[in-house]
């Protein structure tokens, strides 16, 4: 096959593996990880992420569904023992339930179906990720108003912030784009407050052309959500406005939140 087909099939596929030692560094230095913390590396590759962070001291998970790549990991680490290489797609592969933190290039490709499964559940062991995606995604996770229940879920959940833009020259195959350091921490919100928050949002983005403060009739005192609230649907309230509304709702005890709550 020519070289610049292969390039292409690499680049569809959403894999692009990080050559830059700085980016990986500062990667493994913002995750700030302890001796003995949980660590998942998905979309392991051939172990660039994988290998310094298996010398924070801290347990290593690394994920890699390539059969290649998985002989690979597994020869570099095999006198790691803090470093468990595991044969599974990050889609699919079991997570654990005891608290764990991501640092991981995540292929572009799978990124919003690695996101959901850390991102929606409340009853999972995922607090915290230092994570490369593509730049759009990026900037469409850290703005403060969003178009749907999922991003606005996750938005107030989650503080997202770009740590730095990542030039595509940063990876081998370079991407057709850039791509972004992002760090995602847990608000660390209480269960209450969380259901009313659930509860609110999708009642709010099930009705999204209706003004926010409409669609919540029934569902919050008017008094609340006239005063907290601006004008606008759902889309155009703001992610401290929805926080703001869900913590003053959990202090009174009249207010019920919805019984299915994930």
């Amino acid at each position: 096959m020519p070289s610049h087909r292969r390039r292409a099939a690499a680049t569809s596929s959403g894999v692009h593996h990080l050559s830059d030692d700085r980016v990986i560094t500062g990667l493994v230095d913002a995750a700030d990880l302890a001796e003995d913390d949980l660590v998942i590396d998905f979309g392991a590759g051939p172990g660039t992420i994988t290998a310094p962070l298996a010398r924070t001291g801290a347990r290593v998970l690394a994920v890699e569904r390539d059969p290649r790549f998985v002989d690979t990991l597994r020869r570099r680490f095999a006198t790691v023992p803090r470093v468990s290489v595991v044969h599974e797609d990050l889609r699919t592969v079991r997570l654990p339930r005891r608290a764990f933190t991501v640092v991981a290039n995540i292929p572009f490709a799978v990124s919003t179906p690695l996101l959901r499964r850390l991102l929606t559940p409340v009853n999972g062991g995922f607090s915290r990720a230092e994570l490369v995606v593509e730049w759009g995604l990026a900037k469409r996770l850290t703005t403060t108003h969003h178009r749907d229940f999922e991003a606005a879920w996750w938005s107030c959940r989650y503080t997202m912030t770009v740590r730095r833009r990542i030039p595509a020259r940063c990876f081998s195959p370079a991407p057709r784009v850039d791509a972004a350091h992002l760090g995602v921490r847990q608000r660390g919100l209480d269960r209450r407050t969380l259901a009313i928050l659930w509860t609110l949002l999708s009642a709010a983005y099930e009705r999204p052309r209706l003004p926010a403060r409409t669609a919540l009739n029934g569902r919050a005192p008017r008094r609340v959500t006239h005063r907290l609230l601006s004008e606008h649907s759902a889309s155009g309230v703001h992610t401290g406005q929805w926080l703001m509304l869900a913590k003053t709702l959990a202090l009174d005890q009249n207010v019920v939140p919805a019984r299915r709550f994930r």
